[in-house]
């Protein structure tokens, strides 16, 4: 049996709870983003965090995530980072005025699902993750992770797309 992790090759096609170690990663932390500033955020964030990843001579152990620590309402609290293979030293600056600091993917039982589609349809797959997990007799907790296994570019058609969704068990 292979080592525990966030990433699998084939979509979480149905409630799955697992198991997944805690992972080093270099993370932005933004507090009260209001959602119509996340795309912005997610942009200055990913353009600025490879560059430091390289000149600290790390290499993303995975896609891309957003981890969010509290229930969003008109505005959330994130980090948005990559996982890293080993950890990062210290914060470093990019563009945009953000810092990016060494941080942690959680270690622990998640439920997880994939969603397949654009980024517009991400709030009704975490409502029907949320249902799932409650039905099946877990309790969510904080934090959630949504886990960018398709890299977005302006050439992908959204249907091809693949966000793994992460809920964390209490």
């Amino acid at each position: 049996m292979s080592e525990p992790t966030y990433l699998r090759d084939e979509p979480f096609t149905e409630l799955t709870v697992i198991e997944v170690p805690a992972t080093p990663a270099a993370v932005v932390e933004a507090r009260e983003v209001h959602m119509s500033d996340l795309p912005e955020l997610f942009d200055s964030t990913f353009s600025g965090l490879f560059p430091v990843l390289s000149e600290a001579g790390l290499e993303p152990a995975g896609p891309a995530f957003a981890l969010y620590t509290r229930q969003p309402s008109e505005t959330v609290d994130l980090q948005v980072g990559a996982p890293t293979s080993t950890g990062l030293t210290n914060a470093q600056p990019i563009a945009g005025g953000h810092i990016v600091i060494p941080a942690e993917l959680p270690g622990g039982s998640m439920a997880v699902r994939s969603h397949l589609g654009g980024y517009d349809g991400l709030g009704e797959s975490w409502a029907q993750l949320l249902k799932d997990a409650m039905a099946a007799g877990h309790r969510p907790g904080l934090p959630f992770i949504e886990l960018y296994v398709t890299e977005p570019s302006p050439e992908a058609d959204p249907a091809d797309m693949r966000t793994d969704l992460f809920l964390t068990l209490e």
